[in-house]
Formats: C-alpha cells, sequence, structure tokens
C-alpha cells in the first residue's frame, strides 16, 4: 500500500442511494412559518428547507408528540 495517493486526477461520481433518502413534497405552509424558518436558516447558514427538514427529523428521532 502507498504511504500517499495522488486524487487529482479522480473521477467523482453521484450516489445512487441518494434519491431513496429524500422525496420532495409540496406543503402549503402559512407565511409566518415560512418567515420563522428563513430567518433561523441564515443565521446559521444553510437553506430553510433544509432547515425544516432538520426539525422534522429532530421531531421524529426523539418521537415529539403534538400538543393543540
Amino acid at each position: 500500500m502507498k504511504s500517499e495517493y495522488d486524487l487529482a486526477n479522480i473521477k467523482s461520481r453521484p450516489n445512487p442511494f441518494a434519491q431513496q433518502l429524500k422525496r420532495q413534497v409540496t406543503l402549503p405552509l402559512r407565511i409566518d412559518v415560512i418567515d420563522f424558518f428563513e430567518k433561523k436558516a441564515k443565521e446559521k447558514g444553510i437553506s430553510y428547507q433544509e432547515l425544516i427538514d432538520l426539525y422534522l427529523q429532530y421531531c421524529v428521532t426523539n418521537d415529539q408528540e403534538l400538543s393543540f
């Protein structure tokens, strides 16, 4: 095994499993909800869609119960 490898000419390829991890959906959201996530996402330097996804994943992982 070499102690170093030259990766300058290596070709990347898309992950064949990436599409199986997410599914695109359309949700009607209130403007104040979108504004909230856009503001928080800008502070974190990520897209608001990614922040919403992270928040929903947190709720799923922690089995959050809804209270109305």
